[in-house]
């Protein structure tokens, strides 16, 4: 049995919301966690391998204990190369450029770019989701943009190595969003994070072996592979609800709603060292009307099952 199906998550609008703002909290939580813990490694990228490593597990886990057979059995070539594209575009291949760009790129214009994932899905979701743009959408997003910069100043974009290298992993797991989301009508979830998780960190974990960074695993303490198995837990709830959101609501609704993380992080950090400057608390401010507004146009119409008939397996 699944965690959503065991949940009874319905397939609608509305649950596609809830589980987007669920992701917005634990993605609130675990940039703060790791922004406490990266430290503690030498090599961030060999963490994130390793624990994407364990998140795969536990999600082919959960596969298994389904008995995918039948399903595995009656993928087409389509489906086949959309789980692949997941594990590429978003498991893998886009980790190695984010976290070699956060080498070398200043980290308030890191910040930014990555914040523009919702900008990218908005104009990939259009021609090729099909999905609709009103003004009062547009709006929206140009809030949440303009609530995204004023919380990390988009300072230091010069066009050097980092930023671009941070902007293609952007790009990437927008692509990403987008083949997850006409996937999933038709491919349950726990397969496509299983695809995503597990097969993107066998591609990760076999390049780090190729570049001769695997013997750093030697090193690590019980207190790192705590933090290992901790933040794990926190990425497996991500993976988990930000797929879920995906099978049930329009991509750009879902991406616009993580923003929300943004906020979470920046109250944590507040807490922790004192209140923010003006400007930020203002960026905060205005990125939850802008979330507001976006779920609000996105309950407006009738919260139906979707007509593409998404299954629910997740």
């Amino acid at each position: 049995m699944n965690v959503l199906r065991a949940a009874h998550v319905p397939n609608t609008i509305r649950a596609g919301v809830a589980l987007a703002l669920g992701t917005a909290l634990i993605s609130g939580f675990s940039v703060f966690i790791n922004g406490l813990v990266i430290k503690e490694f030498a090599d961030p990228l060999l963490l994130t391998a390793i624990r994407n490593a364990f998140v795969g597990l536990a999600f082919a886990s959960l596969l298994s204990v389904s008995r995918p057979g039948r399903e595995v059995a009656a993928l087409g070539g389509r489906q086949w190369l959309g789980l692949l594209a997941l594990a590429i575009l978003g498991g893998s291949l886009a980790f190695f450029l984010f976290f070699g760009g956060l080498a070398a790129a200043g980290a308030p214009g890191a910040a930014f770019i990555h914040k523009t994932l919702f900008v990218w899905v908005a104009i990939l979701a259009v021609p090729f989701l099909r999905e609709s743009l009103g003004w009062p959408q547009i709006a929206a997003l140009g809030a949440l943009l303009l609530g995204s910069a004023l919380l990390t100043p988009p300072t230091g974009l010069a066009g050097v190595t980092g930023e671009v290298m941070i902007l293609a992993a952007t790009l990437l797991w927008s692509l990403e969003v987008v083949v997850a989301r006409k996937l999933l009508p038709t491919v349950s979830v726990r397969l496509a994070t299983t695809a995503r998780m597990a097969v993107g960190a066998a591609i990760m974990i076999a390049l780090l072996a190729i570049d001769g960074r695997l013997g750093g695993l030697a090193a690590f303490s019980t207190e790192q592979w705590l933090i290992v198995a901790g933040t794990g837990v926190l990425l497996f709830g991500y993976v988990a609800t930000w797929y879920g959101a995906l099978q049930r609501a329009p991509a750009t609704i879902v991406t616009s709603i993580l923003v929300l993380g943004a906020v979470i992080t920046g109250v944590l950090q507040a807490l922790r060292t004192g209140a923010p400057a003006t400007p930020q608390a203002l960026g905060l401010g205005i990125i939850v009307l802008a979330v507001m507004a976006i779920a609000w146009l996105a309950l407006r119409g009738p919260n139906v099952r979707e007509a593409v008939g998404a299954r629910l397996g997740a």
